[in-house]
C-alpha cells in the first residue's frame, strides 16, 4: 500500500468551499424543519450491532461490523431510522406523541463506491412518530417539497406509491405473498436495467411469463394521479388491501393542495418499490429528469418498525434527505452560494505602526455582524495583501493608513472590480452592506 497521504476510499474530505455549500444545505432544510415544528434529535454513529440487524432486509450485508476490546459486538449507523426507533423504546415516557423530529449526521454503509454513492454518508431525516392520519404523510411531502423549492430545485417529481398496491400487483399476477418480496427487488431496478430487465429478473425468480407481462403493465402506469389510481383501482378490484392502499393514497394527495404542494411536483408511481423492508405504507422518492443521479430524496410510512422497539404499534412515517446527493447535484448545477470563503471583508494592515488601529477597525466590523478576516503580517506589502485576499474570494478590502486615519476614513477597494472609494468610518458597514 502507498504511502501517500490519501482518503479511506468512498470516504471524502469537504475542503472549505465545499463546505460552505453543506452548511447551506444543511441550514436551509433546518429552517424548512423547524418552521414545520420538528425537533432536533442526535443518536451515536455505534449502535450495538443487536439494534441494527434483521431490520432492514437485504442491505444488512453493508453494515459495517466490528467488536470493542471489551468484547461488545457493535455496528456503525446505517441510517437514522433504526436509532430513532430504538429512541423511541428507550425513551417513550418521556416523549409526547405525535412527536415531529429530525436528525441530521452521518451513516456508513459498505458500498461499491460510485457517483452519488459513498461509504460515508450524512443524511437529514425529518419523521412524524405516532400517528396513523394521512395528514402526517401529507405533511412530510409538504416538508420535503418546501426543502427542495428553497435550496433552489425546481423540475423534480415526488413519486408516490404504496407498499399495498405492490403487493396488490403481485397478487393479482397470481402470486403468493411469499413471491412478492421478489417482485419488490426486481422492480426496484427498473431505473438501472429497463423493462426488459425487469422482466428477465422476474422470470429468473420464478414468475411465470403471462404474470410478468401483467406486473410490467401495471406497474408501468403513467398520467395524472387520479387517472393512475382509477386504472390501478379496475385493475386491482376485489383486493381488499390494495382498494384500501388506494384509498389511502387518494386521502394524501387530497391534503397536499392545502399544504402548498404544486400538483406539478408529485406523481403517483406504481414502479416506486423503495428497497428497505420496513416500510408498511406509502412510499416516495423525489427525482430530478438531470442530471441523472437517482434519487435525491426518499422516504414512507413504517408502522411496525418502532413499534417492534417499543413494543406496542407506533406508527411512524418519515423521509431521508441525502446531503451528499444533493451536494453533488447543487454544485454540478451551479446552484448554492457563490463565495468560495465565510469572510466578506479583509482587513489590511498598513504598516507596523497602523496595525492596532486596523485590528480595532476589524473588532468593530465583527460587533456589527460582518464577517472578517485581517492580514496577520504587517511587513507585506498592499499588493501582495489584496492578492491574498482575492485569491481567497473575498470581495472586499480595506485600507487604514496615516492620511486615512488623519480624515476620519476608511479606503474600501471591491476586489472584483478593482475599484477602491474612501469612506468615512461612521459609514463603512453600511458602505460595505449596500455594495454586497
Amino acid at each position: 500500500m502507498s504511502n501517500k497521504p490519501q482518503n479511506f476510499k468512498g470516504m471524502r474530505d469537504h475542503l472549505p468551499a465545499a463546505m460552505i455549500l453543506r452548511q447551506h444545505i444543511l441550514n436551509t432544510l433546518v429552517g424548512v424543519f423547524e418552521r414545520h415544528g420538528f425537533e432536533p434529535l442526535q443518536t451515536p454513529i455505534i449502535e450495538y450491532a443487536r439494534t441494527l440487524e434483521g431490520k432492514i432486509g437485504d442491505e444488512e450485508k453493508l453494515i459495517y461490523h466490528f467488536e470493542t476490546a471489551g468484547g461488545d459486538k457493535v455496528a456503525l449507523r446505517y441510517d437514522q431510522t433504526v436509532p430513532l426507533a430504538r429512541v423511541v423504546a428507550q425513551y417513550q415516557g418521556q416523549l409526547v406523541f405525535p412527536w415531529r423530529r429530525y436528525a441530521i449526521g452521518q451513516s456508513y454503509r459498505g458500498e461499491r463506491q460510485q457517483r452519488g454513492r459513498y461509504r460515508e454518508f450524512w443524511q437529514a431525516d425529518v419523521d412524524i412518530v405516532g400517528s396513523a392520519s394521512p395528514i402526517a404523510d401529507a405533511e412530510i411531502i409538504a416538508v420535503l417539497t418546501e426543502a427542495l423549492r428553497a435550496l433552489g430545485f425546481s423540475g423534480f417529481t415526488t413519486q408516490l406509491n404504496h407498499r399495498q398496491v405492490l403487493a396488490g400487483v403481485a397478487r393479482a399476477s397470481g402470486l403468493d405473498e411469499a413471491s412478492a418480496g421478489g417482485v419488490y427487488r426486481a422492480i426496484d431496478k427498473l431505473d438501472k436495467i429497463g423493462a426488459d430487465g425487469v422482466r428477465e429478473e422476474l422470470l429468473k425468480s420464478g414468475v411465470a411469463a403471462e404474470a410478468a407481462g401483467r406486473i410490467l403493465d401495471m406497474v408501468l402506469l403513467q398520467g395524472p394521479p387520479s387517472d393512475v389510481l382509477e386504472e390501478l383501482s379496475d385493475r386491482l378490484a376485489g383486493d381488499e388491501r390494495a382498494e384500501a392502499a388506494l384509498e389511502n393514497l387518494r386521502a394524501i394527495l387530497a391534503y397536499l393542495p392545502e399544504l402548498g404542494v404544486p400538483p406539478e411536483t408529485y406523481a403517483v408511481s406504481p414502479q416506486l418499490a423503495r428497497g428497505l423492508s420496513y416500510y408498511t405504507g406509502v412510499v416516495f422518492e423525489s427525482v430530478l429528469a438531470s442530471p441523472p443521479m437517482g434519487s435525491l430524496l426518499g422516504g414512507g410510512r413504517y408502522d411496525e418498525l418502532v413499534g417492534a422497539f417499543a413494543g406496542r404499534p407506533i406508527p411512524t412515517v418519515g423521509l431521508a434527505f441525502g446531503i451528499e446527493r444533493l451536494h453533488d447535484v447543487m454544485e454540478e448545477l451551479g446552484m448554492g452560494p457563490a463565495r468560495r470563503t465565510v469572510a466578506e471583508v479583509f482587513v489590511t494592515l498598513f504598516d507596523r505602526e497602523r496595525a492596532l488601529a486596523s485590528l480595532q477597525l476589524a473588532s468593530e466590523l465583527r460587533a456589527a455582524g460582518l464577517k472578517v478576516e485581517t492580514a496577520l503580517d504587517a511587513n507585506d506589502k498592499l499588493g501582495k495583501q489584496f492578492k491574498y485576499a482575492d485569491q481567497r474570494g473575498i470581495g472586499f478590502a480595506l485600507v487604514l493608513g496615516p492620511d486615512e486615519i488623519a480624515r476620519g476614513e476608511v479606503v474600501v477597494k471591491n476586489l472584483r472590480s478593482g475599484e477602491q472609494r474612501a469612506v468615512a468610518r461612521a459609514d463603512v458597514v453600511a458602505a460595505l452592506r449596500t455594495s454586497e
